[in-house]
């Protein structure tokens, strides 16, 4: 009952903050800036557990919450100009280039944070702050070479919001690479409703970075397999598939795992609470994905879906993952469902 409350009132203030934003101011430098806060907020939630800095870690809420918020404000604050001056080619408003690169920063952040573990930043270097804090400078890095590398805009060639210099012409389309990173990652999210299920019946595999190497590996199979059901098999529009099945599961897993603390069906074991948790997770987020359709037009106004701009999918995206996930987050792990739940003494 109190993730249920707690994720109504989050989405609340959501949809009333996209309300303030025209579609283009929205989608362009809001999310933007929100997508530079979400790595910090990996990190401080996963790598700091919340307990560092210190002084932080010690406060009572709602103070402890306030701080991490601010944290994760400064680090974007820091990350943002850098990104828009790389990436972005310091032009304005934020190219289709820079907001994917920002995008798959996030899930590159997921990836070493939580398959590995921030191993090995986090087992050489003492100080967690400071671990943590290379961690997120490394994932940067390596989520820049990875995307010139991948990401390919050829198929935006004489389109007003195409940029030449910025285009990496790497091996992929860029959509069709996004999306592949967003099934993979849905992998990881699925194994976080199992627990790690069937990993931790081998003690051995629980081990960095062995765990790392064997997670990776298994999810890039079955978000592979995942990706290539929707988009080469079913023949789905790469973006129409995004916002039907990565975005929405990712979105209620944390609904399932995070607000509601996996209490859903907590008294099971393994594998069927797993499954349950899946189950819960895709039709939570199915749904609340359709609520955000209906509500759309209120909010923001028509939106027309589909090629070549697919304005409607990238507000949905944006609204689910870009506001209300981080949203989600703040109140779950740096507020811990505070005033709605209190710490025990």
């Amino acid at each position: 009952m109190v993730g249920l409350v707690s994720t109504a009132m989050v989405i609340a203030i959501s949809l009333g903050f996209v309300s303030l934003f025209s579609f283009s101011t929205f989608t362009g430098w809001v999310s933007y800036f929100l997508l530079c806060i979400i790595p910090m907020e990996i990190v401080a939630s996963v790598t700091w557990g919340t307990q560092h800095p210190n002084f932080a870690g010690g406060l009572r809420q709602p103070a402890k919450g306030l701080v991490y918020v601010l944290v994760c404000v400064a680090a974007a604050l820091v990350v943002a100009p850098i990104e828009f001056a790389t990436a972005g080619g310091a032009i304005g408003p934020p190219t289709p280039m820079l907001v994917m690169c920002t995008i798959v920063s996030v899930i590159i952040t997921f990836w070493l944070a939580i398959m590995w573990g921030g191993w090995p930043f986090t087992k050489l270097i003492k100080n967690p702050v400071v671990g943590g804090l290379v961690l997120l400078v490394v994932c940067y890095l390596l989520n820049y070479l990875l995307f010139r590398i991948f990401f390919n805009y050829d198929f935006m060639r004489g389109a007003p919001v195409y940029v030449a210099s910025l285009d990496p012409h790497g091996l992929f389309n860029a959509w069709d690479a996004l999306v592949f990173y967003l099934s993979v990652i849905m992998v990881m999210f699925i194994s976080i409703n199992f627990e790690l299920w069937p990993f931790t019946k081998y003690p051995a595999l629980m081990k960095q970075p062995v765990l790392g190497i064997v997670w990776t590996l298994a999810a890039f199979a079955l978000g592979g397999l995942i990706f290539y059901i929707g988009v080469g098999w079913l023949g789905m529009d790469v973006v129409a598939f995004n916002v039907r099945v990565p975005v929405p599961f990712i979105f209620g897993t944390i609904v399932v795992m995070n607000m509601m603390q996996g209490a859903l069906f907590g008294s099971l074991k393994q594998p069927i609470k797993g499954v349950l948790n899946t189950a819960a997770s895709a039709a939570i987020g199915t749904l609340l994905a359709l609520a955000y359709h209906l509500l759309a037009p209120k909010v923001t106004g028509t939106l027309k879906p589909g090629p070549p701009s697919y304005d409607y999918e990238i507000w949905l995206s944006s609204a689910l993952l870009g506001v209300t996930f981080p949203f989600l987050i703040f109140h779950a792990e740096f507020f811990k469902l505070w005033p709605f739940k209190r710490a025990n003494p």
